[in-house]
């Protein structure tokens, strides 16, 4: 068969094969180590060093070569995966010593150790089965989560289980739905730098409703049981504990305050640090803990009318410095700023969006407020004060590293294909990028609408004419998401359907991040009208900036969030917009997590009416366009009772609609054939509807 760009964007797993990913460099600088498969077609990542001295790069691990069956995982490594939205195999993720001279990692269950330096592979004595390896910093002890046990074993083997509980709801050292979901916290257990003592967090979900996964394709097969923390209910009970690791005795640490989450944990010379957060999320307490006798004391304290912001990379204390330095992210002024010592230390006009590294020389993310759609890294100086730019193209950069050595990936609207380049001081060696070029061209067009400056891209058919099309809105809208960014790879798919002979529309609507405090929380207490009302006002405005827009034919799709604004915006926007494809549409708020909805909406056990306004239950009657719902019954994230429930309430209103189950389909729709035939059913019902 031809290839043609749905079945390679499924082939692919979204062009995303084949791209390094995962570094680690070590503290000398000499070597980098990441993760590859060897074509843009491969989904087995393997395990590659590249010598900086040189610029060699060298393959230590192919998983292929092993004598294990790679696509065996354990039902925790299975959540694992869905939690981080990983669909490739192989060598997905690794661990190292302080030195980066030696790595450990788990294939179909099997601990695998790899000597970085020579490239010798051992398979210790670990009967298979764990999840979550890691090795301690100085190397000599490996550890990981068997179950609800944490255990170590030493480079050869002889496990030890140095935490553990005869209970069905108690685990040790895993982090919980809550944390990996929404807090980006995917561990639960953090070593010493002095490899003597494990901090661990210990999780019982007992308090959390049971919810149950079925597969109605396999009756044979028993429901899953999924404990759910739905918005109003009950959280894992969360504690942190030390634990010593040649004795295995451990003692709690006790944090002070009122707290609900555990956001995160850092080690570091400087000592140990813990931050947690209250339910309603206007607080989070920077503990510091004294390691032996778990006793802290709240060194710093933010608050917010609305929600604190978590960043991901700190708080942290710096670690090469004579006294102790705390760094951490607050909003001050309109903005979230880099904070040293209680202190902000960036422009207002900045919008720090995640730390890198913490050093006295601090590495972090951010864009210019006025051009949200960009983003670069930049170093601080704790001696200097001096902010330095360290990524100058007009793109989108992320970066793995210190400022002294780091590993740069940068994407622009002119780039097929992202450039990976390690940089030190003057040395830089770029790294292979196997990703296959796309079948498509994007022809975008970046622009700000309205008042508020709303982001837009506008997608068109590089086909030289100037006939009106029908209009495709292409939102996400939620936040924590960007579409409208500087980086071509970002439109391969809008530029598909733009191919078929649409105008694609994507609005970053308030809501979305980039743009400032302000600007993001703008949906607090309501996260249905003022997104909705923001794409309205981009459609208002599309005949004046948009000649080939068909305003009369109107369509809009979106999965997850994206998929609620999509059946938002069909039923209460009827007028405006003629056709919806949701996907996995969040229908019924009170159905979704706690962490992430009552950050925008409250506990509905205390009041329920902001999730009464927004649900879409209660617009059922108001549907009078067409609307094509897709959701897979296997997701444990956005359960396919959110669709369920809106079906019926659309019967019941007698309302037609189209719904299209996807049987064994998780939240993010890995199977190859699946992804494919998506975008065509979807591109099938758009031509239907719209014409």
């Amino acid at each position: 068969m031809s290839d043609t760009f749905p079945r390679q964007y499924a082939r692919t797993q979204r062009l995303t094969l084949g791209e390094p990913r995962n570094f680690s460099i070590s503290p000398d600088g000499s070597r980098v180590v990441f993760a590859r498969s060897h074509s843009g077609s491969d989904a087995v990542n393997t395990l590659w060093v590249l010598d900086t001295a040189t610029g060699e790069e060298r393959e230590v691990l192919d998983p292929r070569t092993l004598n294990t069956d790679i696509t065996q995982l354990t039902a925790e490594e299975l959540r694992r995966r869905e939690r981080a939205r990983e669909g490739a195999s192989g060598i997905v993720t690794y661990a190292t010593d302080a030195s980066v001279s030696t790595a450990v990692t788990i294939l179909g269950g099997q601990v695998i150790l790899v000597d970085l330096l020579s490239g010798n592979v051992s398979t210790p004595n670990i009967a298979p089965g764990v999840f979550d390896v890691r090795l301690s910093p100085d190397g000599s002890t490996i550890s990981y989560v068997r179950g609800g046990a944490l255990c170590v074993a030493s480079t050869e083997g002889n496990e030890r289980v140095i935490a553990y509980e005869d209970s069905d709801t108690v685990s040790w050292g895993s982090a919980e739905f809550i944390a990996a979901e929404e807090m980006g916290r995917h561990r639960g257990y953090w070593w010493s730098p002095d490899s003597r003592s494990i901090a661990a967090t210990r999780v019982d979900v007992e308090p959390i409703p049971t919810w149950f996964i079925a597969d109605p394709a396999h009756p044979e097969q028993p429901a899953v049981p999924h404990r759910y923390p739905a918005a109003g209910a009950n959280n894992a009970i969360v504690s942190l504990h030390i634990i010593d690791v040649a004795s295995g005795a451990s003692h709690p640490v006790t944090l002070n305050g009122e707290w609900e989450y555990v956001n995160s944990v850092s080690w570091t010379s400087h000592g140990l640090i813990a931050q947690t957060q209250t339910r309603d999320q206007k607080r989070v307490d920077i503990h510091n803990v004294d390691p032996s006798s778990g006793a802290s004391s709240v060194v710093f304290t933010d608050t917010d009318d609305h929600w604190v912001e978590l960043v991901p990379g700190v708080p942290s204390v710096v670690s090469d410095t004579s006294a102790p330095v705390l760094v951490t992210c607050a909003d001050r002024d309109g903005a979230r700023r880099l904070m040293v010592n209680g202190s902000p230390v960036t422009p207002n006009t900045m919008q720090v969006r995640s730390v890198v590294s913490v050093g006295s020389t601090s590495v972090f993310m951010a864009n210019p407020i006025e051009e949200p759609w960009v983003l670069h890294a930049f170093s601080y100086n704790i001696s200097t004060q001096n902010v330095e730019q360290l990524t100058p193209s007009p793109g989108v950069a992320t970066v793995t590293g210190t400022a002294s050595a780091y590993v740069v990936r940068e994407s622009t609207l002119y780039s097929e294909r992202a450039q990976f380049t390690f940089v030190a001081g003057n040395t830089r060696h770029n790294i292979a990028n196997h990703a296959e070029t796309p079948l498509v061209n994007p022809h975008v067009r970046l622009l700000n609408i309205g008042a508020r400056n709303i982001p837009v891209a506008i997608l068109t058919p590089r086909d030289g004419l100037t006939s009106k099309l029908p209009v495709l809105f292409d939102p996400y809208g939620g936040p924590h998401a960007q579409r409208v960014v500087a980086s071509r790879s970002a439109y391969n798919s809008s530029q598909w359907f733009a191919d078929q002979g649409f105008v694609v529309v994507i609005a970053d609507n308030t809501g979305t991040p980039g743009k400032g405090s302000e600007y993001e929380r703008a949906i607090a207490n309501d996260i249905a009208q003022t997104v909705l009302e923001d794409q309205v006002e981009v459609l208002r405005a599309l005949d004046d900036v948009e000649p080939r827009a068909d305003t009369t034919r109107v369509g809009i799709r979106g999965w997850s969030f994206g998929g609620y604004l999509a059946a938002l915006a069909v039923m209460r926007r009827g007028d405006l917009f003629h056709a919806g494809i949701a996907g996995a549409p969040v229908t019924d708020w009170r159905l979704y997590d706690t962490h992430y909805t009552e950050r925008y909406l409250g506990n509905p056990a205390i009041d329920d009416s902001k999730y009464e306004a927004t649900s879409l239950l209660h617009d059922a009657d108001t549907l009078h366009q067409p609307l094509l719902i897709i959701h897979g019954l296997a997701d444990d994230n956005v359960v396919a009772a959110h669709t369920l429930q809106l079906s019926s309430a659309l019967l019941a209103a007698g309302k037609a609609h189209e719904v299209l189950p996807l049987s064994g389909v998780t939240h993010m729709t890995p199977q190859e054939v699946v992804a494919e035939n998506l975008l065509l059913h979807q591109l099938e019902f758009l031509r239907r509807t719209l014409g």
